[in-house]
């Protein structure tokens, strides 16, 4: 562990675990402070104090007022928890809602979203320009579109640009979720006319969040090398390739990790019997209590196969539903985990019924049961139609639940498929399958069908996917890297 901290990172994000968690994003956010500690970095996060984070934090101290940020008083409070530094947004007229930090509980988008997280970019601009006075960041490095303006304040403050200006990296975890907001809104958001240009903010007579983020920043990473490829083709660019292609540096992919502490089987007390590599038999306990939980037949020989994932059209989910008849009927059972798109959900629940022992559905997420999923099945199923990382997959390796995933983003780059020469080089760590389609998809259940009736290539597949490095410290120096070339 370094003693002097060299290197001061702003984390902007609009969630961060533990204290808030809605996906993958909540996760990184978390646990790259820890990952970068020992080479020397100082990364403090700065999110809203929402209701939820209200609950999770420790002690607190408070280090700047606004008078007005975007209609209404707000206080940045610094917090230690959890083992993090956290600079927390208190602005109850902006933040101060129950349930999700982005939806009602309609289910539609809070209305004044572009104020709440113009206000997060606002104040991480501040910071930049040295709003905490004692601790200013050497880099500004934001996540998401939530996040996308904050480059865009600083370098509209009409500072000039010195070695006391922070750098600004912007990292994109799902190019789908972009920012769009009316260009009524541009004087509400103290962003200058001149700004909304098709070389500026302006997205087909929108503004736009993430677009701002790529214009405006130094740096722009992904989270995945693969995903950073197909974000430059208009096939997977979602109207952005040509930004994208436009920037005098390419963007940076970077694989996300897990934090091995929380996702280790060998001592993970919310599974029924933790294992290892040398204890693997242990881990058919864990199947039985999986079994037992969802209902499912208590049959030690079907292919138990997980899917923890939010249902969307994003994620493949109806192609599981297309290829479940054949899976089933070939002895497959399925455990799933996930919420999202009502249809899909009823397909989820309907396949249940159907399938009585042979499909089990939990409609919303559970920490600790994602645990248990990951721990007691053979197999997680991840067959999303584009994927910027995935972390799902990167956990299922590291239990010992062989990976069978869409051949895209970092699925393609975290799984070797189990073709017959990987199966014969024993390099093989689970499936991929493309084109991304439920034929496909269903040939390749098939072909893990066949190897799991092969226990001993099963068992070595599984001892390599659990030997594989899941973890940060490899990313953790790439993005030392970037952050020491940028400066």
């Amino acid at each position: 562990m370094s003693e002097t901290p060299h290197l001061n990172v702003l984390a902007v994000a609009p969630e961060c675990f533990p204290l808030i968690k809605t996906g993958g994003l909540a996760d990184v956010v978390g646990a790259l402070p820890g990952a970068l500690a020992p080479a020397g970095c100082d990364m403090r996060v700065l999110m809203p104090l929402y209701p939820a984070v209200t609950e999770n934090v420790g002690k607190c101290k408070a280090v700047h007022a606004y008078d007005d940020l975007f209609g209404g008083q707000a206080l940045i409070i610094a917090s230690e928890t959890a083992g993090l530094n956290a600079y927390l947004i208190e602005a109850p007229h902006l933040f101060d809602r129950p349930g999700n930090p982005y939806v009602g509980a309609d289910g539609k988008e809070w209305p004044d979203n572009h104020l709440r997280f113009a206000a997060l970019s606002r104040v991480a601009a501040d910071f930049g320009l040295g709003l905490a006075g004692d601790w200013r960041p050497d880099i500004v490095h934001a996540h998401d579109w939530q996040a996308g303006l904050a480059a865009a304040y600083m370098r509209m403050s009409g500072e000039t640009r010195s070695r006391k200006t922070p750098k600004t990296v912007i990292t994109i975890h799902n190019l789908a979720f972009q920012g769009l907001y009316p260009a009524r809104h541009l004087a509400a958001l103290g962003l200058p006319a001149d700004t909304f240009t098709s070389d500026g903010i302006e997205y087909f007579g929108q503004i736009g969040f993430l677009k701002a983020g790529l214009i405006y920043s130094d740096a722009v990473t992904t989270v995945s090398p693969t995903y950073a490829n197909e974000i430059r083709t208009p096939a997977l660019g979602m109207g952005l390739d040509g930004v994208l292609n436009a920037r005098p540096e390419p963007v940076t992919g970077i694989l996300n990790g897990i934090d091995l502490d929380v996702w280790n089987p060998a001592e993970d007390e919310a599974i029924e019997e933790p294992y290892s590599t040398r204890r693997l038999k242990k881990k058919a306990k864990n199947k039985l209590a999986l079994q037992q939980h969802f209902g499912l037949d208590e049959d030690p020989d079907a292919l138990l196969a997980c899917l923890i994932s939010r249902l969307t059209d994003q994620k493949g989910i109806d192609l599981v539903f297309e290829c479940l008849p054949g899976f089933i009927g070939k002895g497959g059972q399925l455990a799933l985990l996930g919420s999202g798109d009502r249809a899909l959900e009823k397909l989820a629940t309907d396949a249940a019924a159907g399938y009585a022992g042979k499909v089990g559905t939990f409609i919303g997420y559970d920490e600790t049961l994602s645990h248990r999923m990951q721990a007691g099945a053979d197999m997680i199923l991840i067959p999303s139609r584009f994927e910027p990382c995935g972390l799902t997959q990167l956990i299922g390796l590291r239990y010992g639940t062989l990976p069978l995933v869409a051949r895209t983003g970092g699925l393609a780059d975290t799984v070797i498929d189990a073709n017959a020469a990987a199966v014969q080089a024993r390099a093989a760590t689970g499936f991929q399958f493309a084109p991304i389609d439920a034929e496909t998809l269903g040939f390749t259940l098939e072909r893990a069908l066949d190897l799991y009736r092969q226990p001993e290539i099963w068992k070595g597949m599984q001892k390599r996917a659990m030997a594989q490095d899941v973890g940060w410290e490899a990313s953790a120096r790439q993005y030392m890297a970037l952050y020491e070339g940028l400066l």
